[in-house]
């Protein structure tokens, strides 16, 4: 009789111990961007921005709908390639997650964006900045960056009005995001009186640029923008300056990394390069970003890249949702992400009818000594 009584009681200690583990909820934060290929740099960047995310949101001991929230991150590498994309999408889809940050690149964020959309999960991009991921009606899809529209044209008007630009040559990389950066710099520099020379191709992963710059040293621009990543601007810089070529050297964020002086080895003049990082701090925020970074390089022993900052608020902004919605289902807490304000380590984080950034930021800068250094924040 005792053996069945203490059988009896340790059968009931499992039950609730079985019901008390029952309380907790796990919840699955799918983060897609590039850990292999030429720019594996910024995709890690990207991912341990969500990994910082992930574990503050533990430390909090965040409950929602009475049960105690775990959170864990669940990356996958897109290589920066279309076809993979969808099948990481595709799989993340399948393992049930409440909410993807992602992808990195505008050319796997948009095809992706249609899985996401047709299985209702949301999905912010820290850095896709091509306006057709936020014009394809999906009300899932959200970004916290400026899109090409304004970095592009942004960038147009400076060249214009600041640099004091007559001729310039385009070059893109025929990427989503390249060739839309481009364009929308291509059309503000026209519109304010530039005279675009020479428009030229190249690809994502092309290193003899030889052909191209010989036919644009030919038109003398005094200036020449590239829209396409760091890991092909910078020997395009060095070929530039194997070819004589002097003018300035423009370009989006994908450029603008810390990056760009090691890739470009001895072809970086200073002040030579002028690039705008889709995103960017005003006064108020810049203690905010620089404890980020300090923290980040105790974390991982390396200094933040580019976009780690923006995929840390981007999981933070879909927690918060969830928080608001008190609940970690998608079409609950969609509802609320749509209508957030929230105040990120990147500044106020609040999204327009199409999911675009209200009054997205932008930040120019150049290179001096080989560090990048800041000209100016804009909006």
């Amino acid at each position: 009789m005792q053996f069945i009584k203490h059988s009896l009681s340790v059968t009931l200690l499992l039950t609730v111990a079985g019901l008390v583990q029952a309380e907790d909820q796990t919840v699955r934060i799918g983060h897609v961007a590039p850990l292999s290929g030429q720019i594996a740099h910024l995709g890690k960047d990207n991912e341990n921005g969500a990994r910082m995310a992930i574990d503050t949101l533990n430390a909090k001991g965040i409950t929602i709908a009475g049960k105690k929230v775990t959170f864990v991150l669940l990356p996958e590498d897109d290589a920066a390639n279309p076809q993979q994309a969808t099948a990481v999408a595709q799989k993340l889809v399948d393992a049930k997650v409440n909410g993807v940050i992602g992808h990195l690149n505008s050319g796997t964020t948009i095809p992706a964006s249609k899985i996401y959309h047709d299985a209702g999960i949301p999905q912010i991009s820290p850095s896709a900045t091509n306006p057709k991921y936020t014009q394809q009606g999906f009300k899932g899809a959200f970004r916290v960056v400026a899109n090409d529209g304004q970095l592009g044209g942004t960038l147009g008007r400076y060249a214009a009005a600041n640099l004091q630009a007559k001729k310039v040559a385009v070059i893109d990389d025929r990427t989503a995001y390249g060739q839309g950066v481009a364009d929308e710099f291509a059309k503000a520099a026209k519109a304010a009186g530039v005279t675009v020379v020479s428009r030229q191709y190249t690809n994502d992963k092309a290193t003899d640029f030889n052909a191209i710059l010989t036919t644009i040293k030919g038109k003398s621009p005094d200036l020449i923008f590239f829209g396409g990543m760091d890991a092909v601007g910078g020997p395009m810089l060095r070929q530039m300056k194997q070819l004589g070529i002097s003018a300035k050297f423009m370009g989006g964020d994908g450029i603008c990394t810390e990056q760009l002086p090691a890739l470009a080895g001895d072809g970086m003049a200073d002040g030579q390069v002028v690039c705008a990082e889709a995103g960017g701090v005003e006064e108020n925020q810049k203690k905010a970003v620089e404890d980020f970074r300090t923290t980040y390089r105790k974390k991982f022993g390396v200094d933040v890249k580019l976009y780690a900052p923006y995929v840390y608020d981007a999981v933070m902004v879909m927690a918060a949702a969830m928080q608001k919605a008190n609940s970690t289902e998608p079409a609950k807490y969609l509802p609320e992400l749509a209508k957030i304000n929230y105040k990120g380590v990147t500044g106020a984080i609040e999204f327009d009818t199409r999911g675009d950034i209200k009054n997205g930021t932008l930040t120019l800068y150049t290179y001096k000594g080989g560090k990048r250094a800041q000209i100016a924040v804009m909006k």
